[in-house]
């Protein structure tokens, strides 16, 4: 009788030579392709084109569209000859902003900037409604197609577009001359590995992240900052702040007029900010759950040594706030009572439709991107940021090259810009991890999550939750960081603020334009409207201005009477002042 083990393939000594040729390849392939995978593009373009090619009717739904538009564009051109003002054939889309200029009307500007519009829109049919193309497919194929699109874009080529002929009039062609020296200016620096031009402006603990305060906690993976008080009186309950190690914490705290630690302190808080350590290669085996031990766990104890057990107001930005809400999570599960809230800033914790993000996250994509950290160790910002943006090419590239390069007007450098430039890494075992497990197995929210080697469900925190989305966020679309009240049955206050991912959550008191959405869910309340983020929007009160003084109240509400300030640390408890804010690992650079 054969027993089970001899039944099992006997090793092949060329398995790992096979498995390191492949992973070297495919490495070689996303180096090349700057981190995005050919074969998710080429898998989703055979589903469409076969489906399409066995879609009669869909063909001759589109031949006919083709012969709508030919009409629609005649028209327009007739009703031209006899009004330049006359209405357009197409609108283009509210935040489409390329053709607004007057001299858009002016023939023949303006048939060639309808017949781009209309363009696009077939192609949006073309690549959308094809029975049988996958989901993900079909988001593939009409994203690139847009990607073609804002490429070929008339605006941003000399002959079409009639703005940039008339700067180049203006300017006796100088404009071009500038915007040559800008290309070749920021080709030098990416060949040198230096920051874009101006970010020499904006130092780290000279005119960025000012706040006043001492590194208090140190360890291979953290530190912690506790910030001087700015009243005569603190709160009891301190605020711990998790940022994103995707990047540096100082968005939190940028110039002084817009810094949300220097806000907080004055509102009589005692802040507590994780900077975190930018990886090397040698730390590609950091997991999620080192960050979670080593981060917000290991905060909780210091905070707890330096407070004399105060409960804590906790605060997660981006995947900063995933972090917390795993970290609250197994504490809740635990029996680890130290939060008295959890606050979320554009942090998803249910990832089934992250947005245009989710384009990047297939087997083929992640297959693509653990190869090319397996060969380094980590993943550097310069590749995450192409794939941001990539989602928002319009705004964030092309844009760019018009303005720069052929209008010659760079930009002027912002304490914000000079910020996202400051880019951190991600580690092998910790990215991988957080793409298969949130991103595509969704196991937070599904309750297959472990921490210590059993599940978490985010049912189990029973705190208040205030939780914050942008409306034009392309990292964490809103109506995905709305999802959290599914999987919670807690008093959530959740806010819906104009601006994006970052320019939305910076937002201080005074700026102009702010305005937001904010709707509270009690405990009682849990099977509501408000799980539908439609519905949540039809009945959540609009405000003006900055979403920080809703925020700033709802704390105030949930802590008790002000007190003397802590000291700053806790010698006596291993927990001494280690040098002033903001510490060395802010400092460390990519490059």
């Amino acid at each position: 009788m054969i027993d089970s083990a001899s039944k099992q393939r006997a090793p092949d000594p060329l398995d790992g030579l096979a498995e390191t040729f492949d992973r070297a390849a495919t490495a070689a392939v996303a180096q090349a392709t700057h981190g995005l995978s050919p074969l998710t593009l080429m898998q989703a373009g055979f589903d469409w084109l076969v489906h399409l090619a066995s879609s009669p009717g869909k063909q001759v739904q589109l031949a006919a569209k083709t012969g709508r538009k030919f009409v629609r564009l005649a028209d327009f051109a007739g009703r031209c000859v006899g009004d330049c003002n006359a209405a357009p054939a197409i609108e283009p889309l509210p935040q489409d902003r390329r053709f607004a200029d007057p001299a858009w009307k002016e023939a023949p500007f303006n048939l060639i900037s309808q017949a781009f519009l209309l363009n696009q829109q077939w192609w949006h049919a073309a690549t959308t409604g094809i029975r049988g193309v996958t989901r993900h497919h079909e988001d593939v194929m009409e994203f690139a197609a847009r990607q073609l699109l804002d490429m070929i874009a008339p605006t941003n080529f000399i002959a079409t577009n009639p703005v940039l002929q008339k700067r180049i009039v203006e300017t006796g062609g100088k404009c071009l001359m500038d915007g040559m020296q800008h290309l070749l200016e920021d080709m030098q620096r990416a060949i040198r590995g230096e920051p874009p031009v101006g970010t020499e402006n904006f130092k780290v603990g000279e005119n960025v992240a000012t706040a006043r305060g001492s590194v208090v906690y140190r360890n291979d993976l953290i530190e912690l900052i506790q910030y001087t008080p700015t009243t005569e009186t603190v709160r009891p309950e301190p605020v711990l702040i998790v940022p994103a190690w995707i990047m540096k914490y100082y968005i939190l705290d940028l110039s002084e007029e817009n810094s949300l630690v220097r806000w907080l302190t004055g509102q009589g808080y005692t802040v507590f900010m994780i900077s975190w350590h930018n990886p090397q290669s040698e730390d590609r085996n950091l997991d999620m759950d080192a960050y979670r031990r080593m981060g917000p766990m290991a905060a909780l104890d210091a905070i707890g040594a330096i407070t004399d057990g105060a409960k804590v107001h906790a605060a997660g930005y981006c995947l900063g706030g995933t972090l917390l809400a795993i970290a609250a999570a197994a504490m809740a599960r635990d029996g680890d009572d130290r939060l008295a809230s959890v606050t979320l800033l554009a942090a998803q914790t249910e990832f089934s439709e992250p947005g245009e993000l989710g384009l990047f996250i297939d087997e083929a994509q992640l297959n693509l991107l653990e190869n090319m950290m397996w060969s380094r160790g980590y993943l550097d910002s310069g590749q995450m940021g192409g794939a941001f943006q990539i989602l928002r090419s319009n705004d964030l590239v092309w844009s760019r090259v018009l303005g720069t390069y052929l209008m010659g007007e760079r930009e002027p450098m912002t304490d914000l810009m000079a910020w996202n430039a400051d880019g951190t890494r991600m580690p092998y075992a910790m990215h991988s991890q957080y793409l298969r497990q949130l991103f595509l197995d969704d196991d937070l929210a599904e309750g297959k999550y472990r921490v210590d080697g059993r599940a978490i469900t985010l049912s189990a925190f029973k705190k208040p939750m205030f939780v914050v989305g942008t409306e034009r966020d392309h990292v964490a679309p809103w109506r995905s960081v709305h999802k959290i009240h599914m999987l919670t049955d807690t008093e959530i206050t959740f806010v819906l603020t104009s601006g994006g991912h970052n320019a939305g959550i910076v937002s201080e008191p005074g700026h102009k334009g702010r305005r937001y959405h904010v709707l509270a869910r009690s405990a009682e309340d849990v099977n509501g409207i408000t799980h539908d983020p439609d519905e949540w929007l039809s009945r959540a009160e609009a405000k003006a201005g900055s979403w920080w003084t809703e925020w700033g109240a709802w704390l105030d509400a949930r802590s008790g009477k002000p007190v003397p300030p802590p000291s700053t640390g806790a010698p006596d408890r291993r927990y001494p002042v280690l040098c002033p804010a903001p510490g060395t690992y802010v400092l460390e650079r990519e490059i």
